[in-house]
């Protein structure tokens, strides 16, 4: 009511204002304008002071809040995948045919334990002829050091009669021995043979053994691929069995890239499965990748899982409890006090009284703030409702 009034007495006195040139600032005299109209330009000159004191002051709705310092320490839900701690694919080493399977898909199996055998008939031949090599071989070995104990029993006869003169001549000597070396050359390179065949047959012994597959370690058969009867270990190598160790197991998170600073090994961290909601399992951190998956911009962070009751199985996507933590102190400021624009984000702090437009990067959120990162401290004060609107150099009270 009173800006209506006042809009009328003005129109009242001021039918026709003639061309006034106010450019004098507020405290400069009015001796150049219409001594008629100073009252009334005295009285829109005070509401522009105080309509501008009002704008002014519009920022100081919240007034001015501390920049905080403190840990960060909370939890956040990401998923993971059970994978099992050995994993091994059971080929056939020599080709042959499926005599018997011990095992079936769910058997719990110890290392060492026969789980199938195979029937290769040409193998028991393939020994046989390595046997009668390897016994020709020892007979020759034999029969080259009878000839070398005939050189050497000539030889030392020579050598005592030598002692005679004129009974043998000098050039026997040289003969008998030079017979001697060769024989000596001669078991040695039997020797060798002997021991080429007898390593020719352990070697087909050895293949022989193949025909049993034993478990490499304690775990269960997750599958069975073939039954008596076929032919394995041939042409495409096909999978028999697949053994998975279960009583341990690997539980593999992604953790996001902002969050892999804050890793550390030996930490627990709780999960649970959907299978069982009700129940909490947990997990130590053992192994990181360090490296980042250039498609999803995480980390694979490996944990070993006890699975004491096999109530938990490879191919399970649990839910994890991640903490986040920071090996420093993080700045914090309320949500309203980051401004958001299509360039930058950035909180206005009060330096000697004026407005500094900030640069910052928002992070994690705890409770009623936000951590911000950038050229900010501990102590600062800046605007708790911020808007672009606030220009740098503003006076702020």
């Amino acid at each position: 009511m009173k800006r209506v009034r006042l809009r009328e007495k003005i129109g009242s006195q001021v039918e026709a204002p003639a061309p006034l040139s106010l450019r004098c600032s507020v405290g400069q005299t009015l001796s150049s304008a219409n001594p008629a109209l100073m009252p009334s330009v005295s009285r829109i000159l005070t509401v522009a002071v105080l309509l501008a004191a009002s704008a002014l002051s519009a920022w100081g709705q919240g007034g001015l809040v501390k920049v905080v310092s403190k840990l960060v320490s909370k939890t956040i839900d990401l998923p993971g995948e059970m994978l099992p701690f050995l994993s091994v694919s059971l080929h056939a080493k020599i080709p042959g045919y499926v005599e018997r399977v011990l095992v079936d898909r769910g058997s719990v199996v110890k290392e060492g334990q026969l789980l199938m055998e195979l029937r290769a008939p040409e193998l028991t031949a393939q020994i046989a002829e390595a046997e009668s090599k390897a016994l020709a071989a020892e007979s020759e070995r034999l029969q080259a050091e009878a000839q070398l104990a005939g050189a050497e029993s000539t030889s030392d006869r020579l050598k005592a009669a030598a002692k005679t003169q004129g009974a043998v001549s000098a050039n026997e000597l040289v003969q008998a021995e030079k017979q001697v070396e060769a024989a000596q050359a001669l078991v040695r390179a039997r020797q060798q043979s002997s021991s080429a065949a007898q390593a020719a047959v352990q070697a087909q012994r050895d293949l022989a053994a193949y025909r049993k597959i034993t478990a490499p370690f304690t775990g269960v058969i997750t599958d069975r691929l073939v039954h008596p009867g076929a032919l394995v270990g041939t042409g495409a190598d096909a999978v028999l069995l697949v053994l998975q160790q279960v009583s341990h197991l690997r539980l593999v998170v992604p953790v996001p890239e902002e969050y892999v600073g804050g890793i550390m090994r030996e930490t627990t961290v709780p999960f649970r499965a959907p299978a069982y909601p009700e129940r909490s399992y947990s997990g130590t951190i053992a192994r990181i990748s360090h490296e980042l998956d250039q498609k999803t911009r995480t980390m694979a962070v490996e944990l070993d899982v006890l699975n004491r009751d096999d109530s938990l199985a490879p191919g399970m996507y649990p839910s994890v409890k991640w903490p986040v933590r920071r090996s420093h102190p993080a700045l914090f400021v309320p949500p309203s006090s980051v401004v958001t624009t299509t360039e930058r984000a950035f909180v206005i702090r009060s330096r000697n009284g004026r407005a500094e437009w900030v640069d910052v990067r928002k992070g994690v959120a705890e409770g009623d703030l936000v951590e911000v990162i950038g050229s900010l401290a501990e102590g600062d004060s800046v605007v708790r409702r911020a808007t672009d609107e606030i220009r740098e150099g503003t006076a702020l009270k």
